[in-house]
């Protein structure tokens, strides 16, 4: 199996998330694919990592991969869905529902009490 096909699912998730300037080159010599390209937010080069970790392993030796970020002033946004809470929220991208508070801080001006949030509603998650 070619590296290209090893790590395929990685590539298209690259897609998905609509990773720019990316790039993809195999190095037979060496025997590791190279892969690059500038994610909109860290929560999308993250989703990427756990990709790669997922199809390589921990440290997988036959990947170099050059991932950047575009947006670093947040984690990303996310638009509220119905039955949705902060706690949900904070446990989807953070794994613990308790830094809902955090998701709250930097929605101030939009939010006026973390239990009173409402579909369609585009949150910043902060970088924590």
């Amino acid at each position: 199996m070619s590296l290209h096909a090893k790590y395929n699912s990685v590539l298209k998730l690259g897609e998905e998330l609509g990773v720019k300037d990316g790039h993809v080159e195999e190095d037979a010599t060496n025997g590791v694919l190279k892969i690059g390209g500038t994610a909109l937010t860290q929560f999308h080069k993250d989703q990427l990592w756990d990709k790669i970790k997922e199809v390589g392993g921990e440290e997988p030796a036959d990947l170099v991969a050059d991932i950047k970020v575009e947006i670093t002033d947040y984690y990303h946004k996310h638009t509220v869905q119905s039955g949705e809470s902060l706690s949900k929220i904070a446990k989807n991208y953070f794994g613990d529902p308790m830094k809902y508070q955090q998701i709250f801080d930097a929605n101030r001006d939009i939010l006026k009490s973390p239990d009173m949030i409402y579909p369609g509603q585009e949150l910043t998650i902060p970088n924590v």
